[in-house]
């Protein structure tokens, strides 16, 4: 089906907002606090909607209705942990980076643990988020390049230069507002979705509730510890990890909740973010399970082959008028490419901050650095959309990135958490941690394979929900049990929760 005359003038409209908004931002960024933090003086609500949108990419807005369309809606408890981590954020971790008044979150492990610390995490956050980048972008370009008739390039291409354009001109305050726009219409575009299937599907609510019952999807809550399907149990053991490492100490997110002006701000966005997670997310599992609903009714309307994370966007064009499904698809669009801006703009933020500033011992001008961020963009937007279009020759990425992404979150939350709660914990006790974990969890992603080598023939693979938890866990104990055998020094002054504030004079002293 063509994309058709009104919804290209739709998403026209919204790419070229996007341009503006870089626009207007554009050459009033001096330092590099005012390109990655847009000078600490950001609406915390601003910061809200875009924390969501940064972490809710494009896969997420396509794929939470794929998983309720094939699996089952356990993700639903997943998500009502949100607000359970809120707390934890606002009185344990964000209160640190506060009074540390740092610009990254590795910046942190600087002065926890000392600079090799530092480039060891920071490089470990660099290349997760690169890989990351191409996947964001790919996916839902796939998706609708197979149901819209837009050539897979020119997704891409649109996506990536676009993103890449306005960051570059506003920094992090482009990226912030820009997100706020898209924040809207991702909430519009599931909302119209919502009202849309319960409309079209006989019988609407109550229909679908029960096409749910009936199909299994709402069997979340039997053989709640079984390792080989996600159910209420394992997502909220799972997600409680993921939200930590997410919003705690990923500095997609850090980036953005210390960009506003002091922490009572930064505690209203997380609370707004705990509560869009619960809202939005159902709202995307309601309309898996329409979906699920409407093509049980018509089957005969569904080509043979469509995947999971097709069958949104093929509902959109076939069954939302013109000028409304390109609103809808755009919805797309936006969660791709806010997930992008964050990407690169955080990546900079970290090569700036945590690489080049340390290893040139801070010499050099503002202005210059912000003139590297403005290039480090350039360059991280074009690695990001060549990325995507190398992706496109990868089998199963979406996969591929959720088991990569367990391997290294797991233990970096565990030296965050570590650092803020246990005063002797060293930087060599947690590498033993991590590559026991790393080791581990990538022979639990490949059990079956492992087996078979020994001629051990089974079907059993362990499901990824139980990927990120076990990393965690692994590392955590493995760390603290090498912290008792072997302790490490007292932690600096003000770094940890159990030792003295540090005085500015003593913060600046390990910085250098």
């Amino acid at each position: 089906m063509e994309f058709g005359t009104a919804n290209t003038i739709v998403l026209g409209v919204y790419l070229g907002l996007m341009l503006l908004i870089g626009l207007l931002l554009a050459g009033r960024q001096k330092t590099t606090e005012d390109f990655f933090l847009a000078g600490r003086r950001m609406p915390w609500l601003v910061v809200a909607m875009s924390m969501f949108a940064s972490m809710t990419s494009a896969s997420t807005f396509l794929g939470v209705p794929g998983i309720a369309y094939e699996e089952n809606v356990a993700i639903f408890f997943g998500v009502l942990v949100s607000p359970v981590v809120a707390p934890i954020l606002i009185l344990l971790i964000y209160p640190y980076y506060r009074r540390l008044n740092v610009s990254t979150s590795y910046e942190y492990i600087l002065l926890r643990y000392g600079p090799g610390a530092r480039y060891i995490v920071s490089l470990l956050f660099i290349l997760a988020r690169l890989f990351w980048l191409g996947v964001v972008i790919y996916a839902p370009a796939l998706a609708l390049s197979a149901t819209t008739g837009i050539d897979l390039p020119v997704a891409i291409f649109l996506m990536g230069i676009l993103a890449t354009a306005y960051t570059v001109l506003g920094g992090l305050a482009a990226v912030l507002w820009t997100d706020m726009v898209q924040f809207l219409i991702l909430v519009g575009g599931a909302v119209w979705m919502v009202i849309s299937l319960i409309q079209n599907v006989p019988g609407g609510y109550e229909q679908i509730m029960t096409m749910a019952r009936e199909s299994g999807r709402l069997d979340v809550f039997s053989r709640p510890w079984d390792l080989t399907r996600m159910t209420a149990v394992t997502a909220v053991f799972s997600w409680f990890f993921v939200f930590l490492h997410d919003y705690g100490t990923d500095q997609v997110t850090v980036q953005r909740l210390i960009a506003t002006r002091d922490m009572r701000r930064t505690g209203f966005a997380i609370v707004f973010n705990s509560i869009s997670d619960c809202a939005i997310n159902t709202m995307l599992l309601l309309i898996g399970l329409g979906l699920l609903t409407f093509y049980q009714i018509n089957s005969s309307t569904l080509p043979a082959g469509t995947t999971r994370d097709q069958i949104m966007p093929f509902y959109i064009m076939h069954m939302l008028p013109p000028g409304v499904s390109g609103l809808v698809l755009t919805a797309v669009f936006a969660a791709a490419m806010s997930s992008m801006d964050s990407g690169i703009n955080s990546i900079s933020a970290v090569v700036v901050n945590d690489l080049v500033k340390p290893l040139r011992h801070g010499l050099g001008s503002e202005a210059g650095y912000v003139r590297l961020a403005r290039a480090l963009t350039v360059v991280l937007g074009g690695l990001a959309t060549v990325a995507a279009f190398y992706a496109a020759r990868i089998g199963s990425i979406v996969e591929a990135w959720s088991s990569f992404l367990s391997l290294f979150a797991g233990p970096i939350l565990a030296l965050f958490l570590l650092g803020i709660l246990s005063c002797r914990v060293s930087f060599y006790n947690w590498l033993i941690g991590c590559v026991i974990s790393f080791s581990t969890t990538a022979a639990i992603q490949n059990l079956d394979w492992i087996l078979a080598k020994f001629g051990i023939e089974t079907s059993f693979q362990v499901h990824w929900v139980w990927y990120m938890p076990f990393s965690f866990l692994v590392c955590f104990v493995i760390t603290f049990l090498m912290r008792l055998i072997v302790p490490g020094p007292l932690a600096p002054p003000g770094t940890n929760r159990f030792s003295p504030d540090a005085d500015p004079l003593v913060l600046q002293q390990l910085r250098h």
